[in-house]
């Protein structure tokens, strides 16, 4: 007879969208054969319960992370908060003696970086960041071809990513437009997508040259409100976000954010707004790959396209996310060889779930027993740090005007 399942004691910090939804309800939903949710906590009581509710758990509540680990002593913590905060959540849940899942980034500076990774090797635990767009049926099969050497070796790499009106407006409403908070979204976004491209190159960068500038939210607004539930312009404004008629969002955050003072609709154009929204990079690997990456936040689109250019050839890809046509079910990437000179159009249909089967993919990965990581998508502490080094020398470049090289990681630790 087959023994039963030992379930992974787990305890969720942060009770945002992110965490109720994808570690919470859909993990629960999904993975509840192999997972206890044994605590929650975040400093807002009030969208804690709600969140709690959500996910249909009960899962005693915390607002002090000490007195959670110290009751519950989780196997696992997963931790949802404030990008600014993470490092601090990571090093305690590991010197309790719990594993780690980080939601992207890891972290936001250098400093962090360092002292995360010397948690990791002073308690010996374990730290996932969540690069759920390594898991992506597309993303797997375009590092299948790299790796099968389809195109030689690479020489360069075109990337751009489009975030729409919707999505792309959203992170100026909330935290993630300080750079205190955030780290810009050269960090907070970002990250995603420098790590696809560490991963797809096998190689760290060494320098980048970028340009980043706010010219559509922020300052640039021709009105402004303090949030859109209060401000006069909701009839002009092309951003205004009704709260009520989103119940999960109003739930989660209206009512909560009289003990917080948190609103999850301010408005976007905020004069105190520090971060870049039109953002373009050229990064130099040590492969001696050559990198062109942008980011645009204003965008009729959401997706992204790369192509990689290499010896014998070019792969292609533009992935559609949103835009005012219908989505393709599939995603076609384009293998083009140049001796002799052919074409090959190989599709890959969309997978359930979010970023079309990726977090499915992952959530399998790190919590089945005995899955195969052929293609090296878990991203442990090293991935999250090289990501944000990225943001973060990117960031610097934009402030300064010139080139600036990214530090290796061992001289961190």
């Amino acid at each position: 007879m087959a023994q039963p399942v030992k379930k992974i004691r787990y305890a969720l910090v942060g009770t945002g969208n992110r965490g109720t939804t994808m570690w919470g309800r859909d993990l629960l939903a999904g993975w509840g054969d192999v997972v206890e949710l044994v605590g929650i906590c975040d400093l807002n009581p009030m969208r804690a319960e709600r969140a709690r509710t959500m996910m249909g758990s009960n899962a005693p509540l915390y607002v002090d992370l000490d007195l959670l680990l110290a009751e519950t002593r989780p196997a696992l913590v997963i931790v949802c908060t404030r990008d600014s905060n993470h490092d601090e959540i990571i090093v305690k849940a590991m010197e309790a003696g719990a594993d780690v899942i980080s939601e992207k980034p890891m972290t936001t500076t250098a400093e962090k970086i360092a002292r995360i990774r010397d948690a990791e090797k002073r308690t010996g635990r374990r730290l996932d960041v969540s690069f759920n767009y390594r898991y992506s049926p597309t993303a797997a099969r375009i590092k299948e071809l790299l790796l099968a050497g389809e195109i030689g070796d690479v020489t360069s790499v075109d990337f751009h990513w489009y975030l729409d009106n919707q999505h792309g407006a959203d992170y100026f409403r909330r935290w993630h437009a300080f750079t205190e908070n955030s780290g810009s979204l050269y960090v907070h976004k970002a990250t995603h997508h420098f790590d696809l491209i560490n991963w797809y190159l096998d190689s760290d960068p060494e320098e980048v040259k970028a340009f980043g500038d706010l010219v559509h939210y922020g300052r640039n607004g021709p009105f402004r409100g303090e949030r859109c539930k209060t401000c006069p312009h909701q009839a002009e404004c092309p951003y205004y976000l009704d709260l009520a008629a989103d119940p999960f969002l109003d739930a989660l955050y209206e009512e909560p954010s009289r003990l917080d003072g948190y609103v999850r609709d301010a408005c976007v154009f905020r004069e105190e707004i520090d971060i870049p929204d039109t953002m373009v990079a050229s990064f130099r690997y040590q492969n001696g790959v050559k990198v062109s990456y942008s980011l645009n936040t204003y965008m009729p689109i959401e997706g992204h396209h790369i192509a990689f250019n290499g010896h014998k050839g070019r792969i292609e890809l533009r992935q559609y996310e949103k835009q005012p046509w219908t989505t393709p079910p599939a995603d076609e990437i384009v293998l083009m060889k140049s001796f002799p000179n052919t074409v090959e159009r190989i599709w890959v249909p969309h997978e359930p779930g979010g970023h079309y089967g990726g977090d499915n993919r992952m959530r399998d990965m790190i919590f089945r027993p005995g899955a195969n990581d052929r293609l090296r998508q878990r991203a442990g502490s090293r991935a999250g740090a090289m990501s944000v080094l990225c943001g973060l020398a990117a960031l610097e470049s934009a402030r300064s005007g010139g080139a600036v090289r990214i530090t290796p990681l061992p001289e961190l630790i």
